[in-house]
């Protein structure tokens, strides 16, 4: 497993109080370190525009990249920049694809990116939910784009819908996005009729949800689709707000859950992709959960692999 990260990725300060902050990286860099001291880790590049612009408008990418900011400028109702948040934005694209480079060239079976913002409600005009660029829309873009892959599949467990990342592949068939979310809440998106061309499957759980639903949605409903579709390349959207300890969602999941997932997506990505699976940091606003899911998540993925 290669480990993706960049020091600029800390730089992205949306303000005081905000709960997508820098310490939450600080926490999954510091425990991951501890719990895997010998697990490479590479510094991600810059994405270029051309590998942005291929799931985002101009018109996006120069709100983020091109407009000068002295303190905070806000995009949306909470989603703010900062003098230091284009360049974190393009660490955490270029993590992305970097890391599928990597996995297709062989480099390693795994990767992970240990980057923020988060990406997955980005959508392809739009910065919403804490999020700047779509990092696995990129990502995924870039393997159908460069790697000439006809099955690349999005597999999200963060507990809000990934908006942005289902609306950018709805009508694209090369790409499967599934999802499990909590009903009812932000974006409110990602209802389970909503098909697509047939590439999307969406798991709505009830708030209290616990790891038995949880895993149930993915067992009978989510990880089916995926067997199904047989993709050439696994991403995964890892959002651990799904915790019983995040304070902006309210299922109830422990770290044995998120690890037992991630044993099944990488087992399946060994069936399907030749072991190939990118997952990239989206949400969790609990330090202690981040701490505890980021760890147990790459142990499922290396006990998998």
């Amino acid at each position: 497993m290669l480990l993706y990260t960049h020091p600029a990725c800390l730089e992205h300060d949306p303000g005081p109080g905000h709960p997508e902050c820098p310490a939450r990286l600080e926490a999954v860099l510091h425990a991951v370190r501890t719990a895997f001291p010998g697990l490479p880790w590479r510094q991600a590049p810059e994405a270029t525009r051309d590998m942005l612009l291929r799931v985002h408008t101009r018109e996006l990418v120069a709100s983020v990249l091109d407009v000068p900011t002295e303190g905070l400028r806000r995009l949306d109702e909470d989603t703010l920049v900062s003098p230091g948040s284009a360049a974190a934005a393009l660490r955490a694209a270029g993590a992305a694809v970097a890391a599928v480079d990597a996995v297709m060239a062989g480099e390693a079976r795994q990767a992970f990116c240990a980057v923020r913002p988060p990406g997955h409600h980005a959508a392809a005009g739009i910065a919403m939910g804490f999020c700047l660029f779509n990092s696995v829309a990129v990502a995924a873009a870039h393997a159908v784009h460069e790697h000439g892959l006809h099955r690349v599949a999005i597999a999200d467990f963060d507990v809000h819908h990934g908006n942005g990342s289902q609306a950018i592949f709805s009508a694209d068939p090369r790409v499967m996005y599934v999802s499990s979310h909590q009903a009812a809440l932000y974006p409110h998106t990602g209802e389970p009729g909503e098909r697509g061309v047939g590439n999307l499957a969406n798991a709505t759980l009830p708030a209290g949800t616990e790891g038995q639903g949880f895993r149930a949605a993915w067992r009978e409903r989510l990880l089916p689709e995926l067997e199904a579709f047989r993709p050439q390349l696994l991403l995964v959207s890892a959002g651990f707000d799904g915790h019983r300890l995040d304070p902006l969602a309210d299922l109830s999941l422990e770290p044995e859950d998120f690890q037992w997932l991630s044993g099944e997506l990488a087992s399946l990505a060994g069936r399907h992709a030749g072991g190939r699976l990118v997952s990239l940091l989206e949400g969790g606003y609990s330090l202690a959960a981040l701490r505890a899911c980021s760890v147990a998540h790459l142990q499922g993925l290396l006990d998998a692999a």
